[in-house]
């Protein structure tokens, strides 16, 4: 029970840590949902894990990356599994710089279609503010706080 509670305790009055992880979870929200549900032009679970695969990558993982994204950041906007969520989201996000290329692509966004494709800025972003939420926990008004409050 105390490693349950441990997992779960943050600074249950911090603002800063309410700000990161729900800031995380709605940025990476819309790419769950292109993956899971095919909304804002997604290809859907069926069609991203046959895009994953035809990439090389096993179904098993392709499934783990879209729970990540989905599952992840709904849990991060909630604050419920939150440091879990966080590692899952930045795990997923740095295989993505390293393991799609992104990283052969140099630093910067891709804004004018100027170059091969995105770089890395945006994933450095995203695994550092997932590593700041995995440290510091869910903050303010979360549902790991309710259940760390309620552990004897």
């Amino acid at each position: 029970m105390k490693t349950i509670k441990q997992f779960l305790s943050t600074d249950q009055q911090s603002w800063s840590l309410l700000l990161v992880r729900l800031a995380l979870g709605f940025v990476i929200l819309p790419h769950g949902m292109q993956k899971a549900l095919g909304l804002f032009g997604g290809y859907g679970f069926a069609g991203t894990v046959g895009f994953f695969q035809s990439m090389g990558m096993p179904y098993l993982i392709g499934t783990l990356v879209i729970l990540a994204e989905f599952v992840g950041s709904i849990g991060l906007i909630l604050g419920l599994g939150t440091r879990f969520m966080a590692f899952s989201v930045g795990l997923t996000m740095a295989g993505a710089a390293i393991l799609g290329g992104h990283i052969h692509n140099g630093f910067f966004m891709n804004w004018f279609g100027m170059q091969k494709g995105e770089g890395v800025e945006y994933f450095i972003l995203v695994v550092g503010i997932a590593v700041a939420v995995l440290v510091g926990g869910s903050g303010k008004y979360s549902i790991d706080n309710l259940i760390s409050k309620n552990l004897k």
